[in-house]
């Protein structure tokens, strides 16, 4: 009897704690809740460690991750797998067997907000690999730097770095890739690294090649605005929290974690920091720049007062290596063709809804591919064990825009 009252009462705890109330619309809510519930629990245990010195969050996340997820390299019969270098950056390659002829290829950068994650994660693999499989194209997945060992600009330069290579004939000769069909793509984080990285290279006049597309995936694309619609709506939505997000970004420019607050609140992008422009204000104006539907009857946040000088202690807020969002229309009309995933329950949402629009304006062929039951990244979720329906929803119908348009 005892026995089945403790039991009784931990799994009342268990579903307490598991348990999260989530908007109608979301796809297979218990997945995510479940989802959640480990994802929590693990930043928890991170936060602990933090506190009592035993080792920094990102490094305990990490740990966790590599033990969980991440696989050695293998091929299978239809794919060669293999680890290599890229302009001194790690990378995982995956290139089709069969008959020698010229493929497509798809530089790829992961997600994990600059600090978590690995091309070498099963997720990333599978992902990879089923590219590589069913578009008949070399992949190459990229193993930049992480916080909080490497802030920015070090992320960006891997990534960076690794392109120029990829780009280079030397490179497209050896994995027999066609010129005339390479794509830049990523998600998340890896998202807001391909859309830097493409509009750098698109302006490089010295380039022989250029990408031809750009796919990104939920991209993080500014760090100005923290009460958008969609992180107003989704701020309590799993699996991204938007404290996490503010976090994730303060850890990236090497800022001090105490300014979360104050980004949180919108007091960084006050109408008494000088530094920002009206102009630089108009290329995030979510008033003007999102649909109806999307603005819904939230309302801008916008202080008149906040606390002058983060802007000059955090520069990389304003640099649009780390915020391409914030880039010249000129810079954005040289481009390649754009897909923007998004998804409904995603404080990225509007980021990626406001930088198709500014693509749009600027000339740029632009596909929006949004969910309206998707969460922040379902996509690398399409496999065992979570296995989510939106998961493999968007990721076919990534893959599908790709043979399409590349």
């Amino acid at each position: 009897m005892r026995l089945r009252l403790a039991g009784a009462v931990l799994l009342a705890a268990a579903a307490y704690y598991v348990y999260l109330p989530l908007p109608s619309g979301v796809s297979e809510p218990w997945k995510l809740m479940l989802l959640d519930a480990l994802f929590r629990s693990f930043m928890q245990a991170s936060d602990a460690a933090h506190t009592l010195g035993v080792c920094h969050r990102v490094h305990l996340l990490n740990r966790v991750v590599s033990w969980v997820e991440v696989i050695e390299a293998r091929s299978c019969p239809a794919v060669n797998v293999t680890d290599s270098t890229l302009g001194g950056v790690p990378t995982r390659v995956f290139q089709p067997k069969g008959e020698s002829r010229l493929r497509r290829g798809v530089i790829y950068f992961h997600g994990g907000g600059w600090a978590l994650g690995s091309a070498r994660m099963r997720s990333y693999d599978l992902l990879c690999r089923k590219m590589a499989e069913d578009l008949d194209a070399v992949v190459i997945s990229v193993d930049y730097r992480l916080a909080p060992e490497a802030v920015f600009p070090d992320q960006y330069h891997d990534a960076l770095a690794a392109s120029r290579v990829f780009l280079s004939p030397e490179l497209l000769q050896q994995y027999g890739i066609d010129p005339e069909r390479v794509c830049v793509s990523g998600d998340s984080a890896g998202g807001n690294l391909a859309a830097a990285v493409a509009q750098e290279l698109s302006s490089d006049e010295s380039l022989k090649v250029k990408f031809k597309a750009q796919a990104l995936i939920y991209p993080v694309l500014q760090a100005l605005d923290f009460h958008t619609p969609s992180y107003q709506q989704n701020q309590a939505v799993p699996i991204l929290y938007r404290p996490y997000m503010a976090r994730f970004w303060l850890q990236y420019l090497g800022a001090d974690s105490s300014l979360e607050p104050l980004l949180l609140a919108n007091n960084h992008s006050s109408l008494d920091q000088l530094a920002i422009s009206a102009t630089t204000r108009s290329k995030l104006n979510w008033t003007a720049l999102l649909p109806a539907e999307r603005k819904k009857n939230f309302k801008p946040v916008v202080k008149e007062k906040g606390s002058p000088g983060v802007v000059r202690e955090v520069p990389g807020l304003m640099d649009v290596r780390a915020a391409p969002l914030l880039a010249e229309q000129g810079v954005l009309g040289k481009t390649p063709k754009a897909y923007v995933m998004t998804c409904e329950f995603d404080v990225l949402r509007d980021d990626g809804l406001m930088y198709g629009r500014r693509l749009r304006d600027a000339g740029v062929e632009v596909t929006s591919d949004h969910y309206e039951d998707g969460f922040h990244g379902c996509m690398v979720f399409a496999n065992l064990p979570m296995m989510s329906s939106v998961g493999q929803r968007s990721m076919r119908n990534y893959i599908r825009w790709l043979d399409q348009n590349l």
